[in-house]
């Protein structure tokens, strides 16, 4: 298997004691992020960014669905013994990583489309997307913003059982709103000095 780069809750910049008041002792990463290349890491960097602020242990590493399809596979089968709870995978072009390990596994898997320089992500976008019944895959945005949703997705079903990383969900989104107002405050004092 290739090597899996791991970030643990004491590794994290923003560790803070409510977010793991209610749960259960993480020993290790709770969350899989996975790639097809190394190019698909600068999309996926949303994602890992999300989960560092809200100090979620992960673990990340490039598993290609075409050029490592047994690695692929071992990861896939091992997630949820290892640890995982959920895997968060993006791919670009064919973009059959996600899907080939939703299929492989039963935990959530959450599909970002990397942006391809062919057909600007959409290839990537319905790759993930048109699943058969039975093998479902979330899909999100083409991009970074695809990413970062994931990353917060992943945060959401995580907060299900953790009460404090629901409340620091909470107020992440006040502080969503907060901004956006001001956006709106900025907005209408040009309008206003027309």
């Amino acid at each position: 298997m290739s090597p899996v780069k791991t970030v643990t809750k004491s590794q994290t910049k923003n560790a803070t004691k409510s977010a793991t008041q209610n749960a259960p002792p993480v020993d290790g990463p709770v969350v899989g992020m996975i790639m097809g290349s190394k190019s698909d890491y600068e999309t996926l960097k949303a994602a890992e960014d999300i989960l560092i602020y809200f100090d979620i242990p992960y673990e990340i590493s490039v598993v290609s669905a075409h050029r490592m399809p047994e690695v692929m596979y071992e990861y896939a089968r091992t997630a949820r013994e290892r640890g995982l709870s959920i895997i968060i995978a993006g791919a670009g072009g064919a973009a059959h990583l996600p899907g080939m390990v939703a299929a492989l596994t039963t935990l959530p898997v959450l599909g970002v489309p990397v942006q391809s320089r062919a057909l600007s992500g959409l290839d990537s976008l319905l790759s993930i997307v048109q699943m058969p019944a039975g093998v479902p895959t979330a899909t999100f945005a083409i991009g970074e913003s695809g990413a970062a949703n994931a990353g917060l997705f992943a945060v959401q079903i995580l907060s299900i059982a953790d009460n404090g990383l629901a409340d620091r969900l909470k107020t992440y989104r006040e502080m969503i709103a907060i901004s956006a107002a001001e956006g709106n405050s900025v907005v209408q004092s040009r309008v206003k000095k027309r």
